[in-house]
């Protein structure tokens, strides 16, 4: 019986899940801005309290690994990182992309989403940058990804392979509105970044042995972080 504690922080949403076998037990989340400094570790204590698994139970620390934004991930990885040095655990490490096709998959499988021709779709999450940049990625609905993870300034010629035919090209995440317009026959379905989509992911990687060098392992932040200079005076 593996219990792992899931930590996804690369966007706006803040997640934290507990899960056991690859099952969800528990979730907490909040879409309330770039608050997750605070709100990861008191999601964890919350949940830990709320099932009863004390720290020393846990058998691995999962984490989104990114792409996605540069201080979400930090803080989600340095947390993570600091609880599997403290609690002497395997750290795992999930792409954000694949967890959020997982969640896509799950919402399907739950009847949360619909989507017509499903088995033969292309998933492509999609997680904001900036302007109409987005990081994507194409998978098929068993989750087997068909692209490498890019930086993808997105007009109507992007991912042109995959909108050819008949097969629905399915656009979801954080960066998948705002390309709507530009992508007219995408289908776009509401679905959001959880740590629920680490669950299954992370245990497998976990069953696996595909754990991380705790001291050396970084989120994938995919570009450079980019320091700017403010316009505002400050004297």
């Amino acid at each position: 019986m593996s219990l792992i504690l899931c930590i996804e922080t690369g966007t706006d949403i803040c997640s934290v899940g507990i899960a056991k076998e690859g099952e969800l037990l528990s979730l907490r989340e909040s879409d309330e801005g770039r608050d997750h400094a605070r709100k990861v570790a008191v999601f964890v204590d919350e949940l830990l309290r709320e099932t009863g698994i004390a720290p020393d139970d846990l058998d691995a620390v999962a984490v989104g690994k990114g792409p996605g934004s540069y201080t979400g991930l930090r803080i989600g990885v340095s947390f993570a990182k600091g609880l599997c040095y403290g609690l002497h655990k395997p750290l795992v490490a999930v792409g954000s992309l694949d967890a959020l096709t997982e969640v896509a998959r799950e919402d399907y499988e739950a009847g949360i989403v619909s989507v017509d021709d499903w088995e033969r779709a292309w998933l492509c999450p999609m997680v904001d940058a900036r302007r109409m940049e987005v990081y994507a990625q194409v998978f098929d609905t068993a989750g087997k990804a068909q692209t490498e993870v890019s930086a993808e300034v997105v007009d109507g010629d992007s991912f042109a392979d995959f909108r050819r035919g008949d097969p629905p090209f399915v656009i979801f995440g954080s960066g998948a509105r705002k390309c709507a317009e530009v992508l007219p026959d995408a289908r776009l379905i509401e679905v959001v970044p959880s740590a629920r989509g680490l669950a299954r992911l992370a245990q497998q990687a976990f069953d696996a042995g595909r754990t991380e060098d705790i001291a050396y392992f970084e989120p994938f932040y995919l570009k450079d972080f980019v320091v700017t200079t403010s316009r505002k005076s400050l004297f």
